[in-house]
C-alpha cells in the first residue's frame, strides 16, 4: 500500500496541514498510522465522520445554565464581553473592552472624558441580545429567518434603522462591495442564500471546515447592507455550539489574518483555517480555565 505524508495528503485534498494532523490524532482519517512522530496516510484514505457527537456540547449546557441563573464571572459572562467587544471592534467600534464590560455588567455607560458614538453603544447591547438568542436557539438547521432575525437584533435602534434605504432584518436593496470586491447583487441575494443554506443543510455531519466554508460564502454574498461580518461570526459561533465543535472568537489581533484568509479562501484555504484554528486554541485555554470539557 502506498502512503502519503501529512503534507502530501493535505495538498491532495486541499486541507490545511494542521487540520490533517488533528484528524489523524482523532482517528478521522481511515488507515492513518503513527510511525515515530510522523503520520503515514494511505494514498486512498477517506475522511471518516463516524462518531460525531449529536448531543449538545458541555459548553452549550453550561451557557444556558449560567444565562438562566444570571451568573456573573463565569464562561457566559466572559463570552458575552469578549465576543461582543472583538466582533464590534473589528468593524470599527471605538468602545474599549472595559467599556464593553461595564455596559454588560451594569447596563449603564459610565463616566467618560470623551464622546461615545451612540450606535457603538446600541450595537453593543444588541450584540449581547444576539448571543442570548443563539444560546436559546441552537437546535435545528440554519434558516433565512434565523439569520435575518440576528440582523434585526443587531441593528435595531441604530441610526441605520432611520434610513429609508436600509433594511433592518432584511436583505440589502443597494449593491455593495467588501474589501474592494464585488458582492451579490440585491436581486440575486435571496436565491444565492437559499442555495447556500440548502447545500450546507444537506450535509448530515458538517465538518469544522464546512462551517468556515459557509462563512466565506456568506461574506462573499454579503446579503445585508451592513452588519454582515458580525452576523457571519455569530453564525459560526452558533454552528460550533450546535455541532459540538470548540467555538472561537476572532480577536482584533487576528483581524488582518482573518481578512487575508477570507480573500484567499478560494485559492488557499489554509490561511483562514489556520487563523480560525489559532483562535480556537485560545478559546480552549478559556475552557480549561473554567474547567469545561471539550473534544
Amino acid at each position: 500500500m502506498d502512503y502519503l505524508s501529512v503534507q502530501e495528503w493535505a495538498d491532495l485534498h486541499d486541507i490545511p496541514v494542521r487540520t490533517v494532523r488533528n484528524y489523524c490524532a482523532k482517528g478521522k482519517i481511515n488507515g492513518a498510522i503513527l510511525v515515530g512522530k510522523r503520520w503515514n496516510i494511505p494514498s486512498d484514505a477517506t475522511l471518516s465522520i463516524k462518531g460525531r457527537k449529536s448531543q449538545p456540547s458541555p459548553l452549550l449546557s453550561i451557557l444556558r445554565e449560567q444565562k438562566k441563573g444570571k451568573m456573573k464571572g463565569g464562561i457566559y459572562h466572559r463570552i458575552q464581553i469578549d465576543l461582543t467587544y472583538n466582533s464590534n471592534h473589528i468593524e470599527g467600534s471605538r468602545l474599549t473592552h472595559d467599556q464593553t464590560r461595564y455596559i454588560f455588567e451594569t447596563n449603564t455607560i459610565g463616566m467618560t472624558s470623551e464622546a461615545l458614538n451612540v450606535d457603538d453603544i446600541i450595537e453593543t447591547t444588541n450584540h449581547f441580545r444576539a448571543i442570548d438568542y443563539i444560546i436559546d436557539q441552537t437546535e435545528g438547521q440554519l434558516t433565512e429567518s434565523f439569520i435575518k432575525h440576528l440582523h434585526l437584533l443587531l441593528k435595531s435602534g441604530t441610526s441605520d434603522e432611520r434610513r429609508d434605504w436600509f433594511q433592518v432584518g432584511d436583505y440589502k436593496t443597494i449593491p455593495n462591495e467588501v474589501g474592494g470586491q464585488d458582492t451579490t447583487l440585491p436581486e440575486n441575494v435571496h436565491n444565492e442564500m437559499k442555495t447556500l443554506l440548502k447545500d450546507y443543510n444537506a450535509k448530515k455531519h458538517p465538518l469544522f471546515d464546512d462551517i468556515i466554508d459557509f462563512h466565506h460564502q456568506f461574506e462573499s454574498i454579503h446579503p445585508f447592507q451592513d452588519g454582515n461580518g458580525r452576523v457571519g461570526r455569530l453564525i459560526m459561533f452558533r454552528e460550533c455550539l450546535r455541532l459540538n465543535y470548540v467555538p472561537f472568537i476572532i480577536t482584533d489581533e487576528l483581524k488582518m489574518f482573518y481578512y487575508n484568509g477570507l480573500h484567499n479562501w478560494p485559492k488557499i484555504k489554509g490561511y483562514l483555517m489556520d487563523t480560525c484554528l489559532t483562535a480556537q486554541d485560545f478559546f480552549k485555554l478559556l475552557l480549561d480555565k473554567f474547567r469545561i470539557k471539550y473534544d
